[in-house]
């Protein structure tokens, strides 16, 4: 049966370079994806100084393009934490999006504001009903941490492999064309350092399983399966 997918971030770019390979998977499947960006507000950015609303119509219409959907909150980048209205803001999307899987940042990071979106999304998704105050609200069935690069995320070891070699070139193009808009010229794979950061880490964990390219995620609590 068709599920709801829910992947979470600080910025525009997390999920398009933590998991784009999985979610493009999903939407192969048929699945409802939604991806949330805690940040909206980008003036405080200086890459896209003057670009800041074109950069997230960017995001909207590339995810839309590949069949997923892309929401903004309103925090910018330094201008967050995990406080109760965060927290409540979080759930307030999960109560509306109604995920049956979630993935979000693993908390031990280099960026604090990676650190403070895994800390208000893991209250999110695990309290909903509790913060917003209403016992309907459900949390997802399965949580899952995802990686943001050697450059940020600190100890990260998965549970869980995910083949992505069929959505691999789609991945590269949906990655690449954001850090294309962002440096404000053409794309070009031969000299885009997150592309390379990617491919490299999708090679390394593609033998980490035996495929060509994987990405690889880790159960916030453990998950019973049939082997």
């Amino acid at each position: 049966m068709p599920k709801t997918i829910l992947a979470l971030g600080a910025h525009y770019d997390d999920c398009p370079f933590g998991l784009p390979g999985i979610l493009l998977k999903a939407v192969r499947q048929h699945h409802r994806v939604v991806i949330l960006s805690l940040i909206g507000d980008y003036t405080n950015w200086p890459p896209v100084k003057g670009r800041e609303e074109a950069l997230k119509q960017k995001s909207i219409e590339m995810a839309r393009e590949r069949g997923i959907e892309m929401r903004f909150l309103n925090y910018s980048s330094m201008g967050f934490e995990a406080t109760l209205a965060a927290k409540r803001a979080v759930a307030e999307v999960v109560a509306d999006v109604k995920p049956d899987t979630a993935f979000m940042l693993w908390p031990r990071d280099r960026h604090p504001d990676h650190e403070a979106a895994s800390a208000i999304c893991h209250a999110a998704l695990y309290q909903p009903a509790r913060l917003l105050a209403r016992d309907q609200v459900r949390s997802p069935s399965e949580v899952y941490w995802y990686d943001n690069g050697p450059g940020h995320t600190i100890d990260f070891i998965p549970d869980s492999y995910v083949d992505v070699t069929d959505e691999w070139p789609a991945a590269v193009e949906w990655l690449g064309g954001l850090m294309a808009f962002v440096r404000n010229g053409p794309f070009d794979i031969q000299k885009d350092a997150a592309v390379e950061t990617k491919t490299i880490l999708s090679r390394y964990r593609g033998l980490a399983c035996g495929v060509k390219y994987a990405e690889a995620v880790k159960a916030v609590r453990p998950v019973v399966r049939d082997l």
